[in-house]
């Protein structure tokens, strides 16, 4: 048996995701971290809403970190074996370095709040959009992208499951590219509600700012391999890891290399970790053969750890 932790993004989160862990010292722990590096109550937020205010990106991304990344504590306080392997999904990767040790709980959190909000700020509200389209493969993508963009920007930047594609850029382009991949034979193509066109290249500007947050805070390497999106390489020198960081803003989510790198590699059990249940739908579209479990509340992880010891 050889198991694999990944962590979830942006769009799982729920307010009340961590209401099922009040009874956690462990959890408790991490949003007081939380709380403190961040100068605002984030566990109150994630408790209590308003569901407008949590699903502001600037705010998504440091709760989605805080609930995943407790939940993994969690596991490990109740005898939880440490993975063999870990990786997330775009923000989620944040999630799996700080379980892996190479982001301290509360610098982590204030860096995915930088990185929203230079993410935020790259492209004005309504310039940008991304849109999910289903049924074409990769490379009828790259063609709908190609003839959709007339000058202006539209790409895949989430290859999430077979058949299963995000795009983003442009909005005009997102929609004419839309309306494309319709004819050429999608099952669906539907715009995302989502206030940036995250992983497409005009993100660039954001880049740069995140690289000079990186800059700031300290990185250790890694005590748990970390496989990356945007190489699907795990890298353990720190400049390699700060510059895939940097990179992934703007690049493609490359999930479903992710779960077959790990298929390679031996992994035979993966657990999502964190709130929501979308990556192991995905995991199970990708490799049918992999055992997919899950750690959303006490009850689930109780149930993944009696399954692993069986």
């Amino acid at each position: 048996m050889k198991i694999a932790f990944v962590f979830p993004g942006q769009g799982s989160q729920t307010v009340g995701m961590l209401d099922a862990w009040a009874d956690s010292p462990v959890v408790q722990h991490a949003i007081g971290v939380a709380n403190q590096a961040l100068g605002q109550d984030l566990g109150a937020l994630i408790a209590q809403g308003p569901d407008t205010d949590l699903n502001l990106t600037t705010n998504t991304q440091p709760a989605m970190l805080l609930s995943a990344v407790a939940m993994f504590n969690a596991w490990l306080d109740a005898g939880g074996p440490i993975p063999d392997l870990v990786a997330g999904h775009s923000l989620g990767e944040y999630s799996a370095l700080t379980a892996a040790g190479v982001l301290d709980l509360s610098d982590a959190v204030k860096l995915v709040r930088i990185r929203a909000n230079a993410m935020q700020d790259a492209v004005p509200v309504g310039v940008g959009a991304m849109a999910a389209v289903l049924n074409l493969d990769d490379a009828q993508i790259k063609d709908v992208c190609s003839l959709a963009a007339q000058g202006q920007v539209v790409e895949p930047v989430n290859f999430n499951a077979p058949g299963q594609i995000v795009i983003a850029g442009h909005k005009e382009a997102v929609e004419r590219a839309c309306e494309i991949a319709k004819s050429a034979g999608a099952r669906r193509a539907m715009l995302l509600p989502v206030s940036a066109p995250f992983h497409s290249s005009l993100l660039q500007p954001a880049a740069q700012i995140l690289e000079h947050a990186l800059d700031q805070i300290e990185l250790h390497s890694p005590r748990i391999p970390i496989l990356n999106n945007v190489d699907v390489e795990m890298p353990v020198e720190i400049d390699l890891i700060k510059s895939a960081l940097v990179r992934q803003a703007w690049h493609p989510v490359r999930w479903v290399e992710t779960i077959q790198t790990m298929r390679a590699q031996g992994v035979t059990h993966i657990v999502e970790c964190g709130p929501g249940k979308v990556l192991s739908g995905l995991v199970k579209r990708i490799d049918k053969e992999l055992t997919v479990l899950s750690i959303t509340d006490p009850s689930s992880l109780e149930q993944t750890l009696n399954s692993l010891k069986n």
